[in-house]
């Protein structure tokens, strides 16, 4: 997507906007929810209670949305949450697939 800007000596010039990733975390039976609540908020800045509403939705639903970021942003939190997650003796995972919105 290009955004379009005008400056004052009323030039034109195109900016790319970056492709969008969502970043999902997906269930297991091992993982403790309140790792899950730890890794959204530290990792994905969540607040305690929208950490725990993805939480109970990645809990219910087998996987949950944690952010939508760019690619290379996205796959960075990908990274974090699994070498955290193997830390910490959990075999938490995630995905990411473009954001076609």
């Amino acid at each position: 997507m290009k955004e379009r800007v005008f400056l004052e000596e009323e030039q034109e010039i195109s900016i790319d906007q970056p492709e969008l990733y969502r970043v999902y975390l997906l269930n297991d039976d091992y993982t403790t929810m309140d790792f899950v609540v730890h890794v959204l908020m530290t990792i994905f800045e969540k607040s305690k209670v929208e950490a725990t509403r993805i939480m109970l939705y990645v809990h219910r639903h087998g996987k949950g949305l944690a952010g939508i970021y760019p690619k290379e942003i996205a796959e960075t939190k990908v990274a974090q949450v699994e070498s955290l997650a193997r830390a910490n003796g959990f075999p938490l995972k995630c995905s990411i697939e473009r954001d076609d919105q």
